[in-house]
């Protein structure tokens, strides 16, 4: 198995998964460790056997095409993505690239070489939002595409390649849509991360316009598990959403962490709105839970908590990242708001 993106935050996880769950199974790790990539992420797998790490991009076809001479994969799982809306704001090209040609580039190897699998990990951004007020509207498979930022536009269009090589090429594909993840590894410019790291730093925590807009989370490793199944049981050419039924408003979030820290209200700073920021987000598992079994296992309550303690245990990991380039990105994202 190859997993692409396998060193940021989701991928690193789906690693740490599935040398756990299935430790006879060879996993080759493709990342090109740009900002959000880690080899931290992976340290603990860094030296078994069936574990091998390759530094290229998904975007340099000869490697790519390499790799699968070499290692000869039977499933490909595509987490290599440009992801964060901000960013894609401020450069969008770099999100075409990657997340659009970089999906090119995979699918066509597995075209050359020939695969068992080859799985999409996207969004629940590819639909664009659901209102504030209509709380009974849920993100189905069949909900029509809309995206509203140049990032979820790249993910939707790499969706949408994915499809047309099944359906014109008969390549093996599956999708998978998710809401927004929490856990472990996940960089500090996230949400969560990001007000924990803030907080525990007594530095001020940026919430975008009032904070109301709602998100539905999922405990990573839920997630990973959810990809599992569908690797092994999902079926071709199909569509599944990953939800956590755990809808949540930023302002709460970001109370919630505090209070477990321990800090300030006044720390709050609200700062000028996102863009074409997304009123809510929220996805209707139904497929997966009655096709699969799947269903998610960590209730926010305790996953959250859960995520706050490793982030106190792992002060060293964060504080690393923070004391890098990502200095100046924040600067230059929220320091003039």
């Amino acid at each position: 198995m190859i997993v692409t993106g396998g060193a940021g935050f989701i991928g690193s996880n789906f690693i740490l998964y599935m040398m756990q769950e299935h430790p006879s199974d060879q996993i080759v790790c493709l990342d090109s460790l740009t900002y959000a990539g880690n080899l931290e992420n992976l340290k603990d797998v860094m030296q078994n056997p069936n574990f091998r790490f390759v530094k290229e991009s998904i975007t340099d076809r000869e490697a790519v095409y390499r790799l699968f001479e070499e290692e000869k994969p039977d499933v490909l799982v595509n987490f290599a993505a440009e992801s964060h809306v901000d960013r894609a704001i401020d450069n969008p090209g770099i999100f075409v690239e990657t997340n659009v040609l970089g999906t090119q580039v995979l699918l066509d190897a597995c075209r050359k070489y020939g695969i068992e699998r080859f799985h999409q990990v996207s969004t629940d951004e590819v639909y664009g939002d659901l209102p504030l007020d209509r709380p009974d509207l849920f993100f189905t498979e069949d909900t029509p595409l809309h995206t509203s930022s140049p990032y979820s536009a790249s993910k939707a269009g790499a969706d949408l390649l994915v499809g047309a090589y099944h359906r014109t090429f008969g390549l093996p594909v599956t999708i998978s849509r998710c809401s927004n993840n929490y856990g472990p590894y996940q960089f500090p410019e996230k949400l969560i991360p990001l007000m924990i790291a803030n907080a525990l730093n007594d530095k001020p925590l940026p919430v975008y316009g009032e904070g109301l807009n709602v998100r539905d989370w999922l405990y990573v490793e839920d997630h990973c598990r959810a990809i599992d199944l569908i690797l092994r049981n999902g079926k071709v050419g199909e569509v599944y959403n990953i939800g956590g039924h755990n809808e949540m408003r930023n302002i709460n979030i970001v109370k919630i962490i505090i209070e477990a820290l321990g800090k300030s209200e006044n720390l709050i700073t609200y700062v000028k709105d996102r863009a074409g920021h997304d009123l809510r987000y929220a996805i209707d598992p139904a497929k997966i839970h009655a096709e699969l079994g799947w269903l998610p296992e960590t209730k926010f309550v305790d996953g959250i908590q859960k995520t706050i303690r490793w982030y106190l245990d792992n002060r060293t990991w964060w504080e690393n990242i923070i004391n890098g380039e990502y200095q100046e990105y924040y600067q230059k994202m929220y320091g003039n708001r």
